[in-house]
């Protein structure tokens, strides 16, 4: 290898290194981030900034469970989330549990099953009829016989709200 070709490498790999810290450099939480390990070794007397520490708290994390993953999905150990899967989650899960009174009320487009359902699903009160007379019109697709099952259903109502022009812009979800 040329002289030349060594240097324009050397040259390159301090400028991607030099990028990598200026994009790093915008974030106020350094190191591993959360899990057990940074709640666990944050109150310590260790400087958590330094390589050392930082591997102690990735290896904490990261031993016998995969407590950042689960800190990260759970939104406990200094992990943030937006809720999202947890009220997907909670959605499916009462509609496997009342699957039965869901499809008699979306075909008679009322009831208090199917409000629960509106409001996991994010949609606000004032536009719950809207949304209870939606799946009462869908019912058939909502409800495939087919496919009678929570999750389609949940499924093509997610759908079916994503495609409707007032719950589409007022739906939180």
């Amino acid at each position: 290898m040329s002289k030349k070709f060594i240097v324009a490498q050397i040259v390159a790999a301090f400028l991607v290194a030099q990028v990598g810290v200026a994009l790093a450099s915008g974030t106020s939480d350094l190191g591993p981030g959360c899990g057990l390990g940074k709640v666990a070794w944050e109150g310590s007397r260790i400087d958590t900034n330094t390589v050392g520490a930082q591997l102690l708290i990735s290896t904490t994390n990261n031993t016998i469970l995969p407590w950042q993953a689960f800190g990260i999905t759970t939104g406990i150990f200094g992990c943030k989330n937006n809720g999202k899967v947890w009220a997907e989650e909670k959605t499916s899960m009462f509609a496997a549990i009342n699957f039965e009174n869901l499809s008699q009320e979306m075909a008679q487009g009322q009831g208090e099953h199917l409000a629960s359902l509106a409001t996991l699903m994010g949609v606000p009160a004032e536009h719950q009829a809207e949304f209870f007379s939606m799946t009462q019109d869908r019912y058939i697709s909502l409800v495939k016989a087919g496919e009678a099952s929570p999750v389609a259903m949940v499924k093509a109502i997610n759908s079916a709200i994503a495609a409707h022009p007032v719950l589409a812009q007022v739906s939180t979800r």
